[in-house]
């Protein structure tokens, strides 16, 4: 049974709450949702709590002033502190923009920055990744969060994207992760029975921690870095993190 408020609404109730929330004033969004418990290393503001997100609705997952979830923090962490992403010019690939990084890294002068996209209207380019209509060797990174496990063919797209990267390049390609063997049913078809297989409507595989095999056959070298943990729990918590989310740094090797 469809839940009063979605029914109501149309919208499931995180999402009503989010959509509300990026309709606030700034000002109000600081009476809301104000404090100094979390903070968002993306927008930089301060909160007494951040809005829940999910299909098992994740409590302090949505920054209630730029929108980030988790992933996106700790994309932009890991960015600033262990990349060389902000400290010179490169041309950039974002795979399924997330409207609160396009915005920002868009109007980076430092970046000349292109987002594809075969259905969001946020990207600049409607691509399919599995084709992309581009030269090799073009960019110098590619950043794409949580695309592949909605992908027929991923390894194609893997090979794609490590087609169109530079030598000496390097993407960030991240998916969520579900044990050590990624599962993957072909019976499996219908909507309903993918959130009873893989946890979500619109999944086609739950990966598993072989994911990492997979970008190593697309060309990558691949460093599953663990730098959530070099934060420390305090930070963790305050940044509103996953305590066991790896960053998966994949490498295209120079010429």
């Amino acid at each position: 049974m469809i839940p009063a408020t979605e029914r109501e609404t149309g919208l499931r109730p995180e999402v009503k709450s989010a959509f509300e929330t990026s309709k606030l004033t700034p000002w109000q969004r600081l009476w809301r949702y104000g404090g100094l418990r979390f903070h968002c290393p993306v927008c930089r503001g301060w909160f007494r709590k951040m809005l829940p997100h999910g299909i098992n609705l994740r409590q302090n997952a949505r920054c209630p002033a730029c929108l980030s979830l988790e992933r996106h923090r700790l994309l932009w962490l890991y960015l600033k502190n262990r990349t060389d992403f902000f400290k010179r010019r490169m041309k950039i690939l974002h795979v399924a923009p997330e409207p609160v990084l396009s915005k920002i890294l868009s109007a980076m002068p430092s970046l000349d920055y292109v987002s594809v996209d075969l259905y969001s209207r946020f990207a600049m380019l409607r691509m399919d990744i599995t084709d992309l209509r581009t030269e090799d060797n073009l960019y110098d990174a590619v950043l794409c969060l949580h695309v592949f496990e909605h992908i027929q063919d991923d390894r194609k797209a893997m090979r794609e994207l490590f087609r169109v990267l530079k030598p000496g390049g390097w993407a960030i390609l991240q998916v969520p992760i579900f044990g050590e063997i990624t599962l993957e049913i072909p019976a499996v078809t219908t909507s309903e029975e993918r959130t009873e297989a893989y946890g979500h409507p619109k999944h086609l595989r739950q990966y598993g921690l072989d994911y990492l095999d997979r970008l190593e056959e697309a060309g990558f070298k691949v460093q599953v870095d663990d730098y959530v943990k070099s934060l420390g729990p305090r930070r963790i918590a305050r940044y509103g993190l996953k305590s066991r989310e790896n960053i998966y740094f994949c490498r295209k090797s120079g010429d």
